[in-house]
């Protein structure tokens, strides 16, 4: 059974991280939210809130599979989420899905194409992403999507209360891990605009890649 408790030797180096992904953006009304694919189904809550506030007049939810989601999700990412949004309200009507994105990339692209395809014309967004992912992508949109005016939020509960909800303390600390490198690797092949990242979170990405969490890394 994984453990859902922080280790105290990486608790502080976790929360440098957890902290540098939050974009802190003050949300506003946007001509849509779109839900990003992942683990977490804390994407799908914060678009139920989005929605139900009236910020957004509709959610696009976007992503296939990947191996770290598809034994939570197996009907696929958007698929679960478009479940969960209609289980608690959301009309069908306000509902968009893209199915075959697998990765931050191409929850972009796709999502536009799927708009396009739609006559649905937008101006602005709402990115909803799991709490470390927020950063990323709003450095993917603005990179393949620059004409987009986003702001970034995500379902974002106290550290220890996220992780018992994923309940894999490992697994969550190794992806934060992941997106922390993949701001640098993602920026400089070409994917993300950059981003500056502090020295002390440079550190706390160094401390943990040494303790082992390296499972999600980029090889």
């Amino acid at each position: 059974m994984p453990s859902t408790v922080i280790p105290d030797e990486h608790r502080a180096d976790v929360l440098t991280l957890w902290d540098y992904h939050d974009m802190k953006h003050r949300v506003r009304p946007a001509d849509i939210a779109i839900g990003l694919g992942s683990h977490d189904i804390g994407v799908a809550v914060r678009a139920v809130e989005l929605y139900e506030a009236g910020t957004v007049p509709g959610l696009l939810f976007t992503g296939a599979n990947a191996p770290t989601t598809v034994k939570r999700f197996p009907r696929g990412e958007a698929v679960h989420y478009r479940e969960y949004a209609l289980e608690h309200g959301v009309p069908d009507e306000a509902i968009l899905i893209e199915t075959e994105a697998t990765n931050t990339a191409e929850n972009f692209t796709l999502s536009r194409k799927v708009l396009e395809d739609k006559g649905v014309q937008v101006a602005s967004a709402v990115l909803i992403a799991r709490p470390y992912q927020e950063r990323r992508s709003y450095a993917t949109c603005k990179k393949l999507w620059p004409e987009l005016d986003i702001v970034c939020t995500s379902h974002r509960p106290p550290l220890d209360e996220y992780v018992a909800g994923i309940g894999d303390a490992d697994f969550v600390i190794s992806m934060m891990v992941g997106d922390t490198q993949r701001m640098t690797v993602f920026a400089e092949a070409g994917y993300a605009i950059p981003q500056e990242v502090p020295v002390e979170v440079d550190a706390a990405y160094g401390r943990l890649v040494a303790a082992g969490y390296t499972s999600r890394l980029v090889r």
